[in-house]
């Protein structure tokens, strides 16, 4: 049930209340990632080089990478800087959201979601974390070694900056993985023995987004498409403790 003063508090509000409270809220948010940015600013050269490492470090000697376009030694670094400002705000953005959706969810429905988003931040953060410590440790050395002696491996500032994003997005996402088959089964809305069944149709579809959102090459293929495969597993193994915590209240409360 709702607590009488959420309920209160729900009925009292008008919806230009509410609306203003989001406004508040959001600028919020936008204040705490601009004071996260300009506090970040003057550290730009070591987040950048930190950034950079897992592939300056395969480069021959004495190379360096490339900034072609006019901008893109002021807008190459002000992307890591920004990129880090939002994962450093991102758990305050997301407590402001959630203390301004609370009071309107029961209490069980406020416990789900609270370890919902708990654990989509931490798999995504073990995501973002598996690739920049392993992944790219273990693929830039493969790209490098393809390159023939007859050419100068340089990659783009900006290129690279791309590439690095969008394989934290990648990875962060698909690390969801087992979060999603909890809240699924949990929630009822797809039943455990289905997705046990499906197992070997989640086995060619991972190997496909391996091959979508990963380089050419076998070894970053297999290094998504495998942690894939083994968080689904884990999240099938977790699901059943979930699924028999919601049968016992819902026995209880019949």
């Amino acid at each position: 049930m709702k607590s009488a003063a959420s309920a209160a508090n729900a009925e009292t509000m008008s919806i230009g209340a509410h609306l203003n409270e989001l406004r508040s809220r959001l600028l919020k948010i936008l204040a705490l990632f601009i004071v996260a940015t300009v506090a970040l600013v003057p550290f730009t050269d070591e987040i950048f080089t930190a950034f950079s490492a897992p592939l300056t470090a395969v480069l021959p000697e004495g190379t360096q990478l490339l900034a072609v376009g006019v901008v893109s030694p002021v807008l190459g670094p002000l992307k890591t800087v920004l990129f880090c400002s939002f994962c450093l705000t991102l758990p305050f953005a997301v407590w402001e959201l959630w203390t301004f959706a609370a009071p309107g969810l029961y209490r069980n429905e406020r416990r789900a979601l609270c370890f919902t988003i708990v654990s989509s931040m931490l798999m995504f953060a073990c995501g973002v974390a598996y690739c920049y410590l392993v992944v790219f440790k273990m693929v830039f050395p493969v790209i490098a070694s393809f390159a023939p002696s007859s050419v100068s491996f340089a990659p783009d500032l900006e290129a690279y900056l791309g590439f690095c994003i969008r394989m934290f997005l990648a990875f962060g996402i698909c690390f969801e993985t087992p979060v999603a088959v909890v809240a699924l089964a949990a929630a009822g809305m797809v039943q455990l023995a289905t997705l046990k069944r499906i197992r070997k149709y989640i086995v060619v579809a991972a190997v496909g987004v391996a091959a979508v959102l990963t380089p050419p090459d076998v070894a970053s293929q297999l290094l998504l498409a495998l942690p894939l495969i083994a968080l689904y597993e884990s999240g099938l193994f977790i699901a059943p403790l979930f699924c028999r915590a919601g049968a016992a209240k819902a026995r209880a409360a019949a």
